[in-house]
């Protein structure tokens, strides 16, 4: 799906991803793949488990999965499924004991929090439930109580940038930064390298996703790679034979 502002459209299927990407190549212009399951309220946890078998077959990155994981089976079954970590959003608030049980027995390093916020009159809310549901704690207490649940990373996306292509929510991120004491990923708004490149820049943040270049800009992903390496940033260069 290709989201913006949290609203889907449908691009294609697995096998559609497959016969445009070919993941074992297209893997060589990444550093690790995120898969999430946006299906809107209920989902089936043995389906996206079976998506992400079909996903990760040759593919040597490191694969995040998340989407609808209730409980420490739900866990396992990505474990198993070729996920090397879990993605963990709405259960964070819901369940925190689940979170606890699922460090303890994984570890945080293979544990992500998804945080999903908007910024409402100047306040910067966080949501829960594939956007639908506001939770109590502001964005900064929110990422505290994290830190606590001794999660591994925080995946950092912005509701107001997701899909549009105009780049991060930079301001938000440059007043965050200082506040965050894990590996940060942002999300939400990359159009184009430079965007890429300038998130990278900012202090505090180790990983930029992004799903338009992904879906969209044909080779906009190893183009991306090698202007990042050029720039100077620190990330795998890949002697990729053609």
């Amino acid at each position: 799906m290709q989201s913006r502002n949290f609203r889907l459209q449908k691009v294609g299927n697995v096998n559609w991803l497959e016969r445009n990407y070919k993941f074992q190549k297209i893997a060589f212009s990444l550093d690790e793949l995120i898969v999430l399951d946006a299906t809107k309220g209920e989902k089936s946890i043995s389906d996206f488990a079976k998506t992400v078998t079909s996903l990760v077959n040759d593919v040597f990155i490191p694969i995040a999965a998340g989407g609808g994981i209730r409980s420490i089976g739900d866990a396992e079954l990505m474990f198993n499924s070729g996920a090397d970590k879990i993605v963990l959003n709405s259960v964070l608030t819901e369940n925190p004991e689940l979170v606890t049980e699922i460090v303890k027995t994984y570890g945080s390093q293979s544990v992500v929090a998804s945080i999903d916020y908007k910024t409402v009159n100047g306040i910067d809310e966080v949501y829960i439930k594939d956007g639908t549901q506001k939770i109590s704690l502001s964005l900064t207490d929110y990422i505290k109580y994290l830190e606590d649940l001794n999660i591994g990373e925080i995946y950092l996306n912005s509701i107001d940038k997701d899909g549009t292509g105009f780049g991060y929510d930079f301001d938000n991120i440059i007043k965050l930064q200082d506040q965050i004491n894990l590996p940060l990923i942002i999300a939400g708004g990359a159009g184009n390298e430079k965007h890429l490149i300038d998130g990278l820049k900012l202090q505090g943040v180790s990983a930029v996703a992004t799903a338009n270049l992904f879906n969209f800009i044909g080779d906009g992903l190893p183009i991306a790679r090698k202007h990042i390496i050029s720039s100077g940033e620190n990330i795998a260069q890949w002697d990729v034979i053609s």
